[in-house]
């Protein structure tokens, strides 16, 4: 039965089984027809509206002559998990890309994140989610308001649940010594990423501000690896909401970025020394 509306990751699938047909020079009447199928069972199929089998989608790699085993295997997995996982219940409630966001983190193999406006999501506490989500122009509902905190709170597990996700933060020292808030959230703030930044797969740079060669103000980022680099895939806030790229020119783009801005900036151990500092400045 069709969905409704595809989650971003059933999207993916459907995206890149597309791309894999157009690799081999097949139309989509064509690739139906391999499955002995009608064509707007293809369309369904490519655009995450229609589920597809384990069987189906190893049988189109094999017509496509896909040789990329890992990347069948990770698309089989794609096709074929059901999991249901604590962002489900949010998709009634608030736009369906937090729960998307929240699902693209959980199945991350490694997260790499660039903070030059606010301390990224998963690193914030609670006061100070608060205070940026409380900015917004208009100002939410306080419900709405409430639905995103818990959700923003909630999403921090990633990094906490054992998995031992890898994460990188790359901060601006603008971010650190900006106060959306108080001096209390503020020196919370920093106390916190320095608690975050002692996980062993937790990893915390700073780009301070007497560095020469850094213009890279606007290049806030989220990076997500996927089961093989082809699935990876890059969050971005845009002023109407957050997009999600995975064009492989984009995500060489920004590859290519976040090392230049991590080139910027100070290695961990002297990121955590002007952390301290500036939180006992506080």
């Amino acid at each position: 039965m069709p969905r409704k509306q595809p989650t971003a990751r059933q999207a993916r699938l459907g995206r890149e089984l597309r791309k894999m047909r157009e690799s081999a020079g097949l139309t989509a009447r064509e690739a139906a027809r391999l499955l002995g199928a009608v064509p707007v069972t293809m369309s369904q199929i490519e655009s995450g509206v229609t589920g597809v089998s384990e069987a189906r989608v190893r049988r189109l790699a094999s017509h496509y002559s896909c040789t990329d085993g890992e990347l069948v295997d990770a698309l089989v997995t794609m096709a074929t998990d059901r999991t249901r996982g604590w962002w489900e219940e949010y998709r009634e409630v608030l736009p369906h890309v937090f729960a998307d966001l929240a699902e693209l983190e959980h199945h991350a193999r490694y997260m790499q994140v660039i903070g030059t406006a606010h301390v990224p999501g998963l690193l914030q506490t609670e006061d100070y989610a608060r205070a940026v989500l409380s900015y917004r122009v208009p100002e939410l509902p306080t419900s709405e308001l409430d639905s995103r905190l818990a959700h923003r709170m909630q999403r921090k597990l990633t990094l906490a649940d054992g998995r031992s996700t890898p994460f990188e933060a790359v901060l601006h020292e603008f971010v650190l010594r900006t106060r959306v808030a108080d001096r209390h959230v503020a020196r919370s703030q920093l106390l916190s990423l320095l608690t975050e930044s002692e996980q062993a797969h937790v990893t915390v740079r700073v780009v301070p501000f007497d560095v020469d060669g850094f213009a890279g103000a606007s290049s806030m980022m989220l990076y997500v690896g996927g089961a093989v680099p082809t699935l990876d895939t890059v969050q971005r806030d845009a002023p109407y909401g957050s997009v999600f790229l995975d064009a492989s020119a984009q995500l060489l783009a920004m590859r290519t970025l976040f090392r230049k801005v991590e080139a910027a900036s100070l290695e961990p151990v002297a990121s955590r020394d002007l952390i301290h500092r500036l939180a006992k400045e506080l």
